[in-house]
């Protein structure tokens, strides 16, 4: 199998996650910094148009969304597994909350105009950046989130999960850490790196306690890779995926296809369809630098209609 390629920035949240989560799982892989804002070029050539970070790519693979990249690096992975059996339902319904309600909370923390300032060195960049980030959010269905509600809501979060590890237990479930671990602890990451608020979780020791364990088990091994010998990578490489079978309605393998986001950053991908399952949707399309690669998405809070 191709190693395993991370298109991330390091700023990124949802990319420090999968960061995580390849040192919990020690698994080598390649790092390709791209920009934190549009233009992506190189990110679209691969996705088709899918632009939120990270992106994951394994050969001419490409997965997006870290729910999908998750379980991925879990298949790839010889250590426990990080959706148990006894806990499976408990530990995805956190993630997913974690993932949406959480990060919304956290990005109403830092997105304040205050620690905005802190975060960028100039006005330009702070106009830069915030018309993108308006731009990943148009159209959105998500209900935006007052800086009063998010303050209030994020210290009850931070009481009660300091409560939890009152027993000692060192993970959220116990003694293994689980997919509801990485992803509660991404938005905290978040906000521990933004200056000005960072101190509200000075008064949850064990919760610093419990991210600290997390930070301690690194980010895997990487070496760099610059985004062109990515695609060229893509380009030389032939897709592991097969045409399988489609659970959806009306929509079969072979169709011309359309996926996108279901809540923001709405931009469409199209393709051929060649997987649908409970789990996962999977479409190819040919580009000009990358070749043919297959674009994988979760099927959960994503989009699909027949084009």
């Amino acid at each position: 199998m191709s190693d395993i390629i991370l298109h991330h920035y390091p700023g990124s949240p949802f990319a420090e996650k999968i960061r995580a989560l390849l040192g919990n799982r020690k698994l080598a892989w390649q790092s390709v910094m791209i920009p934190a804002v549009m233009p992506k070029p190189d990110v679209v050539a691969l996705t088709g148009g899918y632009r939120r970070t990270p992106v994951m790519q394994i050969g001419a693979d490409v997965y997006c969304d870290t729910a999908l990249i998750a379980r991925k690096l879990d298949e790839l992975s010889s250590e426990p597994t990080l959706y148990p059996r006894e806990h499976r339902f408990s530990v995805e319904m956190i993630s997913s909350w974690a993932d949406s309600t959480l990060f919304s909370i956290a990005v109403a923390l830092v997105f304040q105009p205050a620690v905005i300032q802190q975060r960028f060195s100039s006005p330009e960049e702070v106009q830069t950046f915030v018309a993108d980030r308006m731009a990943l959010r148009k159209n959105s269905n998500q209900r935006k989130i007052t800086l009063a509600e998010a303050t209030t809501v994020f210290e009850n979060c931070l009481r009660d999960y300091s409560a939890q590890l009152d027993d000692g237990r060192p993970f959220l479930t116990g003694e293994q850490p689980t997919i509801a671990d990485f992803s509660v602890y991404h938005p905290l990451w978040f906000v521990r790196n933004a200056a000005i608020i960072n101190e509200k979780l000075n008064a949850y020791p064990k919760v610093l306690e419990w991210m600290d364990r997390i930070v301690g088990m690194g980010h895997g091994s990487y070496e760099k890779l610059s985004s062109t010998d990515a695609l060229a990578i893509a380009s030389d490489s032939k897709s592991v995926v097969q045409d399988g079978s489609s659970t959806i309605e009306d929509i079969a393998v072979g169709d011309q296809v359309e996926i996108a986001p279901a809540d923001y950053g709405i931009d469409p991908v199209q393709g051929r369809l060649v997987l649908a399952n409970d789990t996962e949707m999977a479409l190819r399309r040919t580009d000009e630098r990358a070749g043919e690669v297959t674009v994988h998405f979760p099927r959960f809070c994503y989009s699909i209609r027949k084009i």
